[in-house]
């Protein structure tokens, strides 16, 4: 044991600089473990809204985008086809969108923000096939139905609103994405309104 006197300065001295680079390692530590809980960017972009050119859309046709991974039909649809759709109520399984398949702003009778655009998730709700859209030629599934969707997996029908018919597999109506209105031309898939 040494007599020498204690420099009481050079202990705080020494403290302090110990808790100074204590602080500054926790830190270097804590900073990319705390990132690492951050979605990547390959990830947020997986996610991110999709906006859409709609003003170079035919009426009848379909244009086919990814969201998510998955397929999202934006399809025009004709006056037409339009009238008929309320024709179907008493061959569809869920014609007034009971089941909560979309948002709250598309349960009406045309499922839509704007009645000649459609916009649904290309996934059969039966087994994930992607239906096929029949735009002249649906009349071989269904009698009487000009224009729908066929899912040629399991044999699942769904009508230009995304509706299943009855007595076939899918559950449930084709699934509503969140969706808005930027202008006339655009919608941005993957957004309501409200979060934009």
């Amino acid at each position: 044991m040494s007599n020498a006197p204690v420099s009481t300065g050079r202990r705080k001295f020494l403290t302090l600089t110990t808790g100074v680079v204590g602080a500054v390692g926790a830190a270097a530590v804590a900073v990319p473990f705390v990132k690492s809980w951050s979605p990547s960017e390959k990830a947020k972009a997986a996610g991110a809204p999709v906006s859409v050119d709609i003003s170079k859309i035919q009426p009848g046709q379909l244009i086919r985008v990814e969201w998510r991974g998955k397929p999202v039909w934006v399809v025009s649809r004709t006056k037409k086809v339009i009238d008929e759709l309320a024709t179907l109520d008493e061959q569809l399984r869920d014609p007034n969108s009971e089941e909560p398949q979309q948002p709250v702003y598309a349960t009406n009778a045309l499922r839509s923000l704007k009645s000649d655009i459609f916009i649904a998730v290309g996934i059969c709700t039966h087994l994930g096939c992607s239906p096929s859209y029949l735009p002249d030629s649906f009349s071989e599934q269904v009698e009487g139905v000009e224009s729908g969707f066929f899912c040629p997996c399991h044999g699942s029908k769904f009508d230009m609103a995304g509706r299943v018919f009855q007595n076939v597999p899918a559950p449930l109506n084709l699934v509503i994405p969140p969706h808005h209105y930027v202008s006339d031309s655009v919608v941005l898939i993957g957004l309501d309104k409200g979060d934009a």
